[in-house]
């Protein structure tokens, strides 16, 4: 099976493959530092925890190992600063997902790490298409696949619990693999 790198290179930053025993005490810091950021668009980080942060990173090693999700951190200047994934949608469609540290937002991070991502996974061959899914009031969400050249395709009710603000409408976008020029 083919999968992708577990590190990315790119404009400044580097994502990296989670790992269990070694990131649980970054990956836990990140997302306390970030919860009152995330909590509004997020509804997991509510029951956020040391335990829950060293169960996702093994769920997420085992899942890696099984190429159904690939989470990776978001590294700038040696210091994880988000996170960054892409999970299985269905045959051909994989979704991206994104978030920062309140700090780390507004200078093009979250833009530049899905970029990469993306074209990471469309290096796969069963890589047919990516999408990305926010909140309808999460506007700065909505900025990124807008940026990368993603189309909304669709709105849809969001099919598990809405954090206020949150509408309980989902935006989907798209990107279809880049064809090849002859």
């Amino acid at each position: 099976m083919d999968r992708p790198s577990q590190i990315i290179e790119c404009e400044g930053l580097l994502l990296r493959r989670w790992r269990a025993g070694s990131d649980a005490a970054q990956a836990f810091r990140l997302i306390e530092e970030s919860a009152d950021h995330l909590l509004p668009w997020v509804p997991w980080v509510a029951g956020h925890s040391e335990g829950r942060t060293r169960d996702f990173l093994e769920r997420s090693e085992a899942r890696w190992d099984s190429g159904e999700i690939y989470n990776y951190a978001v590294v700038e200047d040696g210091t994880p600063v988000g996170m960054c994934q892409s999970h299985r949608a269905e045959p051909g469609g994989w979704r991206l997902g994104y978030w920062l540290h309140p700090a780390a937002t507004g200078r093009g991070i979250a833009t530049r790490a899905t970029a990469a991502l993306a074209a990471e996974m469309f290096t796969l061959p069963d890589v047919e298409y990516l999408e990305i899914l926010h909140d309808l009031a999460n506007v700065p969400s909505a900025a990124v696949p807008r940026r990368l050249g993603f189309t909304e395709v669709r709105r849809e009710r969001a099919a598990g619990p809405v954090a206020p603000p949150g509408s309980g409408i989902d935006v989907v976008w798209r990107l279809d693999r880049p064809r090849e020029r002859i």
